[in-house]
């Protein structure tokens, strides 16, 4: 009697094994499960352009902030300013101090 509720459970955990076992069953059409999958991939590929158009205008930019730097710290732009007798004004400070 023993040997047979072990049959049973062996087979019971069998039969879960075989259904759980089995690959989903895409109901699509193969057509239409293709054309997912190339929209997929025309997805990547248009958002590796516009990563790539993104990392181009950025560098583009920073060359140009490097240029406007180097162009305002040139002697010739920066005015002359006289400091002396002129007192600092600390933007931190309590005003009524």
């Amino acid at each position: 009697m023993r040997r047979l509720h072990l049959a049973a459970l062996g087979l019971f955990w069998l039969l879960i094994g075989c259904v759980s076992a089995e690959p989903d069953v895409d109901l699509r059409p193969r057509a239409v499960r293709l054309s997912v999958c190339q929209e997929h991939t025309n997805l990547h590929n248009r958002l590796d352009a516009v990563e790539k158009t993104v990392e181009d205008t950025v560098e583009k930019l920073e060359e140009e902030l490097v240029g406007l730097l180097d162009t305002m710290e040139d002697p010739q732009w920066s005015p002359p300013v006289d400091t002396t007798g002129m007192k600092t004004v600390d933007v931190l400070e309590d005003p009524e101090r």
